[in-house]
């Protein structure tokens, strides 16, 4: 179906707690809007937070499988209600929150391919699914499956250069693994094996979706650069694996064209091409439109870093996957749990919860801080695996407290900023005078904290302003999977407001952080090596 202006394109994100859709115009304006909430308009389902954590089995955290189907039925009938014309929508594409999993039953995919458009889908996918609780991200419970992979290729180290990350709990392999062992018959009687973004995928082309690559990524299965599954991880999660993932595609994939279900019940074009569907951290990135050379920054309740790789190094913390816009390309992502959180309690203990005076310390603070660095980890953090509160003097020495609570607030903002940037440089993010940060989440708006970012990375900090990024940029790939053959990602995004600078780096910024960084460097090493 030919793109034109008066062409419109569906997005969607099936996040933990929500259904989002949204329908922008051809120049990426919003049109519509909407969301269904799992807890609130699906109580049948009673999840909390739109999971249910098992009280049996501690950190097995799962939801419904037949919840997100009737969320699809709901979602449809509310953008009907906002008056979206079906009929102009050229291309659909979505996100999905990564790493859940979905086990279809067999004879599944006859039923998706003959759905009828009198009733709704939950209706006639009720026997579809051979488990019908969903893994999902938040799940814990797979520490001994997560230790058998990587023991299988030689160690975590291994199994972080084949596929991206060493053995994480949340990931689908381990997921996989720890169904053929707990439930044998279910995965016997599983047809095929969709991620949570493939099977709302499915919905929408009539039939079961293939795994894009950027999602297989977060799988502990894929070779990264090959793009394909390693033999040996998925022997060892379990028995006719491969067929029941299927084959890989790139994130920008036409896949079809939309279900007739669609046609006949909605009133779709039957040209309306759906692309195939990605996680929700490939969907951001798309909606923050990265390019090479920026490095991202959210700052909420976690601290999440985006970088764009062409060589990514192997590393034990952290994940490479593969890049949603450039297949020869790598997505990094780093997770910092201790990001918003700590700075409130920094806040609350200088500044009486005052945002105002504590932007007032810091600024009155010099760069550099007179050589004090701080450490604060409210939460067991990720990256480095440590918690509590750690403070240095100028000469090395660790302290009780700082002399001043402007120390304290710069030895906050300086630290955590110090962190993103050592291990983004150990990803093997590349800075130099191209190097552009873009801010994100709450802490966006702060250009007090900001200006410590540009300082500590030595670059310009840019601002974007998109809500739900997830979503928007799920449309945003609608687009560039119908035209990817004729324009460049940069040309299709071009009628796009580019991002505003907000803060430039002093110039005596280099000399004064690339000193602290080695310091700070050291003093990691030297506490993750005496905890």
């Amino acid at each position: 179906m030919a793109s034109s202006s008066e062409s419109t394109y569906l997005g969607l994100d099936l996040s933990t707690q929500q259904l989002k859709a949204a329908v922008l115009d051809d120049k990426f304006q919003i049109l519509h809007e909407t969301a269904v909430h799992f807890d609130n308009d699906l109580p049948e389902f009673r999840t909390h937070g739109g999971i249910i954590q098992d009280k049996e089995y501690p950190g097995l955290v799962t939801a419904p499988t037949l919840m997100w189907v009737k969320a699809v039925d709901m979602l449809m009938d509310r953008l009907t209600v906002c008056g979206v014309d079906y009929s102009k929508i050229v291309a659909i594409s979505g996100a999905a929150q990564q790493h859940g999993s979905v086990y279809w039953n067999n004879g599944a995919e006859k039923i998706l391919r003959n759905l009828n458009s009198s009733q709704f889908l939950h209706q006639q996918l009720a026997t579809s699914f051979s488990v019908s609780q969903s893994p999902t991200w938040m799940d814990s419970s797979t520490t001994a499956e997560c230790k058998a992979l990587e023991d299988a290729v030689g160690g975590p180290l291994k199994l972080a250069e084949i596929t991206g990350s060493r053995g994480y709990e949340r990931f689908t392999g381990p997921q996989i693994a720890k169904i053929v062992k707990t439930k044998p018959d279910a995965y016997k009687a599983t047809e095929r094996i969709s991620l949570i973004s493939s099977f709302l995928c499915s919905l929408f082309l009539g039939k079961i979706a293939p795994i894009d690559i950027m999602e297989a990524s977060g799988t502990n299965l894929m070779d990264i650069k090959s793009k394909t599954w390693n033999e040996t991880l998925l022997d060892r999660c379990g028995p006719n694996l491969k067929s029941k993932l299927g084959d890989t595609v790139p994130s920008n994939t036409k896949l079809g064209k939309i279900a007739p279900y669609f046609v006949d019940r909605w009133d779709f074009n039957p040209e309306c091409e759906i692309i195939a569907f990605t996680g929700d951290n490939a969907s951001s990135l798309i909606g923050l439109r990265l390019n090479p050379g920026w490095l991202a920054v959210s700052l909420g309740t976690s601290d999440t870093v985006f970088l764009w790789l062409q060589e990514p190094h192997v590393v034990i913390d952290g994940h490479i996957f593969c890049n949603p816009i450039d297949k020869d390309a790598y997505l990094g992502l780093l997770c910092f749990k201790n990001g918003s959180l700590s700075r409130e309690r920094i806040r609350n203990n200088c500044t009486e919860g005052s945002w105002e005076i504590f932007n007032m310390l810091l600024d009155s603070t010099p760069r550099g801080n007179f050589g004090n660095i701080g450490l604060y980890y409210d939460t067991q953090e990720i990256i480095p695996f440590l918690s509590g509160d750690y403070r240095f003097n100028k000469a090395g020495d660790r302290i009780v407290k700082f002399t001043s609570l402007e120390v304290e607030v710069r030895a906050l903002i300086e630290g955590q900023f110090m962190a993103k940037r050592m291990y983004a440089e150990d990803f093997g993010f590349k800075f130099g005078e191209d190097t552009k940060l873009l801010a994100t989440g709450g802490a966006s708006c702060n250009k007090s904290i900001l200006q410590v970012m540009a300082d500590v990375f030595n670059a310009p900090v840019y601002t974007l302003n998109v809500s739900n990024s997830a979503t928007i940029g799920s449309a945003y790939h609608a687009k560039i999977g119908l035209l990817g053959n004729e324009k460049t990602y940069q040309e299709i995004t071009a009628c796009l407001p580019e991002p505003e600078l907000v803060c430039t780096p002093y110039s005596d910024a280099a000399d004064i952080y690339e000193p602290m960084l080695k310091r700070y460097r050291n003093i990691i090493q030297m506490l993750v090596k005496t905890s």
